[in-house]
C-alpha cells in the first residue's frame, strides 16, 4: 500500500496520518462513550438501563484481580457522577 517494511521503523500514527484510516482503540472508545451517554438519557425500566448497572458476580470472588465491568473506565476518567454528566450532552461530547 504504501511501500514500507518493518526495517523502516515507521510509527503506527505516521502509517494512519499518510493513508487516513483511524486507531480503532480511540475509534471503539468514542463508539462507547456514545453509547453510555445514550443509554443514561433514556427512561428508567429499559433492559439496556438494567444492564449498565448489573453486577456481574456475588458471594465469593475468585483470586486475583476482581473482573473488570464495563463502565470502570468511564468512571475512572469522568468520576462518580457519569450519569448525572450524560443529561448535558455539550459537556458529555466534551469529555
Amino acid at each position: 500500500m504504501l511501500g514500507l517494511s518493518l526495517l523502516d521503523k515507521i510509527p503506527n500514527v505516521e502509517i494512519r496520518n499518510r493513508t487516513g484510516i483511524t486507531d480503532i482503540v480511540q475509534r471503539a472508545a468514542a463508539l462507547k462513550w456514545n453509547w453510555a451517554g445514550h443509554i443514561c438519557r433514556r427512561e428508567h425500566g429499559r433492559w439496556s438501563r438494567v444492564i449498565l448497572d448489573w453486577q456481574p458476580r456475588t458471594g465469593h470472588r475468585s483470586i486475583g484481580r476482581p473482573p473488570a465491568r464495563w463502565r470502570d473506565d468511564i468512571v475512572k476518567a469522568v468520576g462518580k457522577n457519569w450519569r448525572q454528566l450524560t443529561s448535558n450532552r455539550p459537556r458529555w461530547r466534551a469529555n
